[in-house]
C-alpha cells in the first residue's frame, strides 16, 4: 500500500487510504463507520484481528483514536500508520503477528472529520471545533476569526497601544516580547487573533471561548457546561456519542491511547487530584507502562492534574481518559505527540505552555521554524488598516504548523514511535489460559476432572484496582461441557487472577502481598467421550481445552 506519511490526509484521501487497506486486508481488516458527522461525513472505525483464531469479542482488545480536536492533524496521521503497521507487517513481523492472531485492535484515526477538514486547509487556523459550527459562526459577539488580509493564513494583529503588554524584540522586530513590570518608554502593542469586531465598543476587544469545540470534554464524567466546549449535555456530539456506544459495545477493550498534540509527552491519570490520592496499585502500574513509553517515544510520562493542570482549582471536565479510567478501570493513556520546544532545542522548564517564553526560547524557536518550515510556520508582519482597530500589523506564529504538528519531513519518526508504544502496551493485556486439564478414573463412568487456569498476561485480569472499587470488574469463570456434573457448579468463579506487573521484586514481607496468578477447578463428572474446559475473561480473553474421558 503506498500510503505517504510526510504529508498530512484530508477526508477524501484518508477515506480513501482506509478502504483500500480494508479492500488488500479482508481477512484481517473490517471498516465501519461509528457514526455521521453535522456535515454528513462518516467517523470511520477500523477493526484489526485475524477470525480464524477467534471471535473478536474473545480476545482482549486495544483501543487508538485520533484528532478529536480538529488542528492536531498528527495524530490521525499516527492512528493512520498503526492501521498500516499492523496490516502490512502481518505474517512476516512475529510480535505484530502474534498481536493480530492473538487480540483484536479497535482504530479511530480521525473522531473530528468536519473540524479536521477545515483545519486541514486555507485559511488556516487553529480551530479545535467540530461541524456543529465553523470559525465565525459560533461568535456573535466581539472577535469574529477571520482572514481579513486574505494571505490564507488565520494568524495574530499587533496593534499599537500605550497599554500594551508586548514589545518588538530589539534583535528581531519579527518576534514580540512582554513588557517587563514596571517598563515605561517604549513603542509597545496588544496582540489580538485576526479577525474583525462588528461590535466594537472602541474600549475593550471582547474574545469569547468557541461555542462549538473542545469535544473532549463531552464525556459522562464530572461534566460541566461552564467547560469551554463541553456541549449541550454530555454526549450531545454524534462523534462522541459514537465513540462511547463503541467503547460500552466491546467490554473487552483493556488498553486505550488518546492521541493529541500538545508538548511531547505521555499523560495519565489523574486528572482530579494527587498522586497520593490514588490506588498505589494503579499508579504503579501506570508508571511502569509508561516507562516503556518513555523509553520507546522519549516522551516523559506525567500526572495530568499534577504537572498539566496550570490552576489545580479548575480540573477538566469531561474528559475521555477521566471516563474510562475512573467509571470502567481502563488503563487508558493520552499521547501528546510533537514538542516544537524539543525540536528547537530549548530546555523543557514546563509541561502546559500557552506560549510565549522569554526572548531567547522565542528567537530558538523562530528560527527553528523559519529553517524547518518557513513561511508556512511563520508570517512576516503585514501592514492592514482594520475597520474597527485602525493602522495594525497581521502576522506571526503559524500556531497549527509550528507549535502544533511537526513539518512533514518529522512526521513518519512520530507515527513510528508511538506506534511501538501502542504495541507494547496492547501486547501487556491480561491473557487467560487453561493451562492443564487431568481427567482422574473412579470406576464405572466416573471421573474426576482437574484443570488450572491462569492468567499469562501482565496486567491483571480486573486491569485496575479503580474496575474492582466501582463493581465494573467480572471474575474470570471456568466451564466444562460435554459430561454430566455430579459435584460442584458447571461453572466455576474463580474471581480475578494477578498479573505479572505486581511482581517487580522478590517476595518480601513489607513490600506488596502477592495475589494468585492460578487457579484449580474440579468437577465429579459421569460420562466417557470428548470434554471441554473454557476458561472466560471479559479482558483476558477465551481459551478452550479439550481432552477425553
Amino acid at each position: 500500500m503506498d500510503i505517504r506519511f510526510d504529508t498530512y490526509h484530508d477526508y477524501d484521501a484518508m477515506t480513501g487510504h482506509l478502504q483500500a487497506l480494508a479492500a488488500a486486508y479482508p481477512h484481517l481488516a473490517t471498516l465501519t463507520s461509528i457514526g455521521r458527522t453535522h456535515r454528513g461525513r462518516d467517523v470511520w472505525f477500523m477493526q484489526i484481528t485475524n477470525p480464524e483464531t477467534g471471535p473478536a469479542l474473545e480476545k482482549p482488545g486495544f483501543y487508538i483514536d485520533a484528532q478529536i480536536h480538529a488542528e492536531e492533524h498528527a495524530t490521525s496521521a499516527t492512528a493512520l500508520y498503526a492501521i498500516h503497521y499492523l496490516l502490512t507487517r502481518y505474517g512476516t513481523d512475529p510480535e505484530v503477528t502474534r498481536l493480530v492472531d492473538g487480540q483484536v485492535f479497535y482504530i479511530i484515526p480521525r473522531i473530528n472529520p468536519d473540524g479536521a477538514e477545515y483545519a486541514l486547509k486555507a485559511p488556516y487556523h487553529p480551530w479545535c471545533g467540530n461541524g456543529r459550527c465553523l470559525p465565525g459562526e459560533d461568535r456573535l459577539e466581539g472577535l469574529q476569526a477571520q482572514d481579513i488580509d486574505g494571505d490564507g493564513y488565520i494568524v495574530n494583529m499587533r496593534v499599537p497601544d500605550p497599554k500594551g503588554e508586548w514589545n518588538k524584540d530589539p534583535a528581531e522586530p519579527r518576534l514580540m516580547i512582554q513588557r517587563e513590570p514596571g517598563e515605561e518608554g517604549g513603542e509597545y502593542y496588544r496582540i489580538y487573533p485576526e479577525g474583525l469586531i462588528p461590535d466594537y465598543n472602541g474600549a475593550d476587544v471582547k474574545i469569547l471561548p468557541q461555542a462549538d469545540g473542545n469535544m473532549n470534554r463531552n464525556f459522562p464524567i464530572n461534566w460541566s457546561p461552564q467547560e469551554y466546549g463541553a456541549g449541550e449535555y454530555p454526549l450531545s456530539e454524534p462523534e462522541t456519542m459514537g465513540m462511547a456506544r463503541l467503547i460500552l459495545d466491546h467490554p473487552n477493550i483493556c488498553g486505550m491511547c488518546a492521541y493529541h498534540t500538545h508538548g511531547g509527552i505521555i499523560l495519565r491519570p489523574s486528572m482530579m487530584a494527587m498522586d497520593a490520592e490514588m490506588s498505589p496499585r494503579d499508579l504503579g502500574l501506570y508508571k511502569a507502562l509508561g516507562e516503556v513509553g518513555t523509553r520507546l517515544t522519549g516522551y516523559p510520562v506525567i500526572s495530568t492534574y499534577e504537572d498539566f493542570t496550570p490552576d489545580k482549582s479548575k480540573v477538566r471536565h469531561g474528559s475521555l481518559k477521566d471516563w474510562v479510567y475512573e467509571e470502567m478501570g481502563i488503563i487508558c493513556f493520552s499521547t501528546e505527540l510533537w514538542d516544537i520546544e524539543i525540536a528547537a532545542g530549548v530546555e523543557k522548564k514546563g509541561y502546559y505552555n500557552l506560549r510565549p517564553r522569554d526572548a531567547d526560547v522565542q528567537r530558538k524557536l523562530f528560527n527553528w521554524v523559519l529553517a524547518n518550515v518557513g513561511d508556512h510556520g511563520f508570517r512576516d508582519w503585514q501592514a492592514f488598516d482594520h475597520p474597527q482597530l485602525g493602522p495594525v500589523e497581521v502576522g506571526g506564529m503559524v500556531y497549527i504548523w509550528s507549535y502544533r504538528n511537526p513539518p512533514g519531513k518529522l512526521l513518519e519518526k512520530v507515527c513510528h514511535d508511538n506506534t511501538l508504544f501502542n504495541l507494547r502496551h496492547a501486547a501487556a493485556a491480561p491473557r487467560v489460559q487453561v493451562d492443564s486439564v487431568t481427567v482422574t478414573p473412579l470406576g464405572g463412568d466416573l471421573h474426576k476432572v482437574t484443570a488450572i487456569v491462569a492468567n499469562h498476561g501482565y496486567l491483571p485480569t480486573n486491569l485496575s484496582d479503580v474496575a474492582v472499587k466501582n463493581k465494573v470488574a467480572r471474575p474470570v469463570t471456568v466451564t466444562i461441557e460435554g459430561a454430566e456434573v455430579v459435584m460442584n457448579p458447571t461453572t466455576a468463579d474463580l474471581g480475578h487472577l494477578a498479573g505479572r506487573n505486581e511482581r517487580n521484586y522478590e517476595y518480601s514481607n513489607w513490600g506488596q502481598q502477592w495475589a494468585p496468578v492460578a487457579r484449580k477447578v474440579e468437577w465429579l463428572v459421569r460420562g466417557t467421550g470428548r470434554v471441554t474446559v473454557t476458561a472466560r475473561s471479559e479482558k483476558g480473553g477465551t481459551h478452550r481445552f479439550e481432552t477425553m474421558l
